[in-house]
This record gives structure tokens, sequence and C-alpha cells, in this order.
């Protein structure tokens, strides 16, 4: 959790137009939205979901938002921006605590990145140890707990059975 203040804000925004936006031209409509959500839960080893919501008519200073309960979407988006709410929130707590945009939340982030735009690791690290943004990249969803850990999910499921989660996908996030 931070302690109040979000450091690595500006610098991951920043990042993300010179580094993310690039590898990703492709947008998803709030219809798909959910759809990916759910998806990409699960396939997490993750149950529950956050809900998507419209992202209200009036809003201006936000292009998106997210925390444990909902996302929040403008009606079209890009693809990467739906991969930064989900990585808030599995950042996020069902009462409001946050990790912000810190090292927790990097390090889910770099994963879907890693994952779903297929953009390659050590690219990936490089580029955000350039920018000066700091990483845990053993990160997990912070409000799974040890008995949940402890059961077996569909994704430990298939790494201990040795295959490759990522080829396993019979679906792509890009639109």
């Amino acid at each position: 959790m931070t302690d109040g203040r979000d450091r690595q804000r500006s610098k991951l925004y920043a990042w993300e137009e010179r580094f993310v936006a690039p590898h990703d031209a492709s947008s998803i409509t709030f219809a798909q939205a959910q759809g990916m959500v759910d998806a990409i839960w699960a396939e997490m080893g993750l149950r529950f979901p956050p809900m998507v919501e419209r992202l209200p008519g009036q809003a201006r200073a936000i292009l998106a938002d997210a925390n444990r309960l909902s996302i929040r979407l403008a009606n079209t988006s890009p693809s990467w921006w739906l991969l930064h709410e989900l990585a808030h929130a599995m950042t996020s707590t069902h009462d409001g605590g946050s990790d912000g945009h810190g090292p927790k939340f990097v390090g889910l982030y770099a994963q879907l990145l890693t994952r779903y735009l297929r953009i390659p690791t050590d690219a990936l690290l490089q580029s955000l140890d350039s920018a000066g943004i700091g990483i845990d990249p053993q990160s997990e969803p912070i409000f799974v707990d040890a008995s949940a850990e402890a059961r077996a999910s569909p994704r430990s499921a298939r790494e201990e059975s040795g295959s490759d989660p990522g080829l396993e996908r019979p679906w792509e996030l890009r639109c």
C-alpha cells in the first residue's frame, strides 16, 4: 500500500506513451470489455472479477479508473488501458486500499503486458529501469490470502503440468 502519495504516476504515464502505446494500436469497445475482464481474471486464477462500468460522460480529468470492485471505461479505449486498469483492480482492496502506481501495480501490469500484448520481458524490464520506475516482478494480487494460494487454481494446475498458459489461450486481447 502507498503512503498516500503516488510517486510513480507521472513517470509511469510518460513511459506508457513512449513504450506501451507503440506496441499496441488496437482498441476495445465498452461492450467487449466485460468479457475480456472476465477471461483475463479467470486465466490469472482469480474469482469474482470487477464489473465494467461506463465512465461518466462528464469525466474530463480521467480516461479510465479501477478499484477491486469496478473498472470504469469510456465507449472506446486503447486495449492496453484495460490491462492498466486490471492491474489496478488486482492491487486494490474492496475497502479502497491501493498500491497506486507503485511497485506491486507495475509488477502485475508488466505481467499482463507480457502475457497479453506479448511484449518481451527483457525489453519491458529494461525500459522500466531506464525510466526509473520501481517494480516488484513477483507481484501477486493483494487480496489473495494464503488459504486461497494453497488451493490449486486453473493457472497453477497448468504451470504444474508443464504447459505454457500463453499457448493455451483461445483468444487474443487485440480486437
